[in-house]
């Protein structure tokens, strides 16, 4: 039994959703999103509450089930309050600068790495040194400061790069002893 799919999502206010068949759209302060879940689940607004309830018991219904309790959750909570994740550049003379639409990092290349967020999402630099990525829809928001990381992912020897703000780096002691001479 899933314990995720059973669990109602609330709707807090100022949120509106739409069911028709298999496609939900989510309407709140932030703006609007819309998917298609598989045909099976079955999801019903009741008592100001979502709840995705599935056919029978089989593998493919049960991982179905919770997978689309999650996706839902996460519109109603992206389009209330959205989502965010902070990067954190380190390294002498590593910066970040936004011009217009556009993220330019110096990360130690000899040439500015020049970035252009999707629609939808929002990036901000604070400092010189930390990015805030916002949106709506997490899987972007996720999936853009993971290309932003992927730039220059942070080294495990000096902790230079970037990395997100809630990351733990564990650094790996350098050679210890040098070989002798013969």
């Amino acid at each position: 039994m899933s314990r995720i799919g059973l669990l109602p999502i609330a709707i807090p206010p100022g949120t509106e959703v739409k069911i028709a068949a298999s496609e939900v759209v989510v309407r709140g302060k932030k703006g609007e999103l819309r998917r298609r879940f598989h045909p099976d689940m079955s999801i019903a607004l009741k008592d100001g509450c979502l709840i995705v309830s599935r056919p029978s018991n089989n593998k493919i219904h049960r991982a179905l089930h919770g997978l689309t309790r999650s996706l839902l959750a996460n519109m109603v909570t992206g389009v209330s309050e959205g989502f965010e994740k902070v990067l954190e550049i380190s390294g002498v003379g590593y910066k970040a600068q936004k011009t217009g639409d556009k993220l330019l990092l110096q990360v130690g290349y000899a040439n500015t790495i020049e970035f252009s967020p999707p629609a939808g999402i929002g990036i901000a630099v604070e400092g010189a040194n930390r990015i805030r990525v916002t949106g709506i829809d997490k899987q972007q928001v996720g999936e853009t400061a993971a290309r932003i990381r992927a730039v220059r992912p942070a080294d495990p020897y000096k902790g230079k790069g970037v990395k997100y703000s809630d990351e733990e780096l564990h650094l790996k002691p350098g050679k210890s002893g040098k070989v002798g001479k013969r």
